[in-house]
């Protein structure tokens, strides 16, 4: 279950929303392409374990996304609006472990940085890029991989 919930998450490709952020977001969405790996990763609050962060990446490339892990491969599309605070997305699985899946989420990119806070019972929007205990919220935190 722990492969399904991060190959789901691990998740950030971006299609732009809104007509008048269109440029910004595609540009936003270009500087998001290339492989990432994990830097950490908490789900509900416990940290997951480097031994499995360290089994996958993800690849964000033309719209979409591509999680590898040792299981199966997590493919599908992001769409984002950096108008908001915190910036939004929704992640949609389209093929894999998280296919008809919707994630809401927020992120921030800063260089070759990047952080997802994704709410796992596909409900509500992180308002802030925390995991609490109980919860089914995860935060990621990714590295461009050179």
């Amino acid at each position: 279950m722990l492969r399904l919930m991060l190959a789901a998450f691990a998740v950030v490709a971006v299609i732009p929303t809104a007509a008048p952020a269109r440029a910004a977001e595609a540009d936003e969405a270009k500087a998001m392409e290339g492989t990432w790996e994990f830097v950490s990763g908490e789900v509900g609050g416990r940290k997951l374990p480097d031994e499995v962060l360290k089994t996958m990446t993800l690849v964000l490339k033309d719209g979409t996304y591509t999680t590898r892990s040792p299981g199966p491969d997590d493919t599908g599309t992001v769409t984002i609006d950096a108008a908001k605070e915190p910036k939004a997305m929704d992640v949609k699985g389209v093929e894999g472990p998280n296919r008809g899946k919707t994630f809401p989420s927020i992120y921030v990119l800063d260089g070759d940085s990047l952080k997802i806070c994704y709410d796992l019972s596909g409900k509500a929007r992180p308002t802030e890029f925390k995991s609490v205990p109980g919860s089914k919220l995860f935060l990621a935190v990714y590295r461009r991989k050179k």
